[in-house]
């Protein structure tokens, strides 16, 4: 039964990132806003719930740390795996003005958490600051947005990979609704069906929640690059990785300290969460200009990740 449901799981991942990525840039050129900011806050949003459920479902477990270390797993991955597989699949040029200064707020939010957790134990007093910080985000994305209404709508008629006739407004967001509750409801029963068959193994769990879990909360953001990727929109993939980064730390982090008191371990002190920020910075070249992420580049960020896991792998204690 496992095994049919993690065979299921990524069925469905294949069949909702599709939908997901259709609809949202079929509902951008019907109202007129950016793909790229859409992929910053509604589709990195959705891909962004499977961690939201898991931090606030360890939180109310009495098990914060699992949530603290889903996030910052789950923004390496985002960087280095759901970056660097499409790229050997479809290479694509990610570079756009609002990836652009997104990203540098990107790197901002990485600084800031991590400052925060030389606070620790993160309380709901840090929890209000990073939702604040969110919500301040979601603002300045909103501000954006009016001023280059007329600028997406001309920038999109000509993108490949839009129809020639868009989605009606209705069906564009039940493309978009039902893509984000497939793709969660995929990542829920792809992570379980994976932690039975690895237990069934004998694979301890400590190596199943660094692995399976902070990868498999990734794989909605993983299905949806792929797919942006293969229909030629590199911004929108990178888009949504940028948005799921800062929607992980300011509303996944601050929503898990608010509800309960996160303590941050030495080894991510020391160790994972420069890790995170490293990975964000090794995207800097693309980010900053017009500068295609081929399969070399995306096989090396792979590596880069697998090589990581088997670091972590080599210094834990059962």
């Amino acid at each position: 039964m496992e095994y049919i449901q993690v065979v299921g799981g990524l069925v469905l991942l294949v069949i909702a990132g599709d939908m997901l990525v259709g609809g949202a840039v079929s509902l951008a050129y019907r109202l007129g806003i950016s793909k790229v900011v859409i992929g910053l806050t509604v589709v990195a949003f959705g891909t962004s719930a499977p961690e939201l459920v898991v931090g606030v479902d360890a939180a109310l477990a009495g098990a914060p740390t699992l949530a603290l270390g889903n996030v910052v797993g789950s923004n390496t991955a985002n960087i280095l795996l759901v970056m660097g597989l499409p790229a050997i699949i479809f290479p694509f040029s990610c570079y756009n003005l609002e990836v652009r200064n997104n990203y540098f707020i990107m790197l901002l939010c990485s600084v800031i958490f991590i400052l925060l957790c030389f606070t620790a134990p993160l309380h709901w007093w840090q929890g209000s600051l990073l939702l604040t910080l969110l919500f301040g985000y979601l603002f300045h994305s909103y501000r954006e947005t009016r001023k280059t209404r007329k600028l997406a709508r001309e920038a999109l008629e000509d993108v490949e990979g839009v129809p020639e006739k868009p989605l009606a407004l209705w069906k564009s967001v039940v493309y978009l609704v039902g893509g984000l509750a497939g793709l969660v409801f995929g990542a829920h029963i792809l992570v379980e069906g994976a932690v039975v068959i690895a237990v069934d193994f004998g694979v301890p769990k400590a190596v199943i929640g660094l692995t399976i879990i902070a990868i498999g909360t990734s794989l909605p953001e993983l299905m949806t690059v792929i797919m942006a990727a293969k229909h030629k929109h590199g911004d929108v993939a990178f888009g949504n990785v940028i948005g799921s980064n800062i929607f992980n730390l300011f509303a996944i982090m601050g929503t898990t300290a608010v509800v309960a008191p996160v303590p941050v371990p030495k080894d991510f002190i020391t160790l994972d969460l420069w890790v995170m920020l490293a990975a964000s910075l090794v995207v800097f070249p693309f980010a900053l200009r017009d500068k295609v992420l081929s399969r070399t580049t995306g096989a090396l960020l792979a590596m880069g990740y697998i090589g990581y896991l088997a670091y972590l792998g080599r210094h834990i204690s059962f």
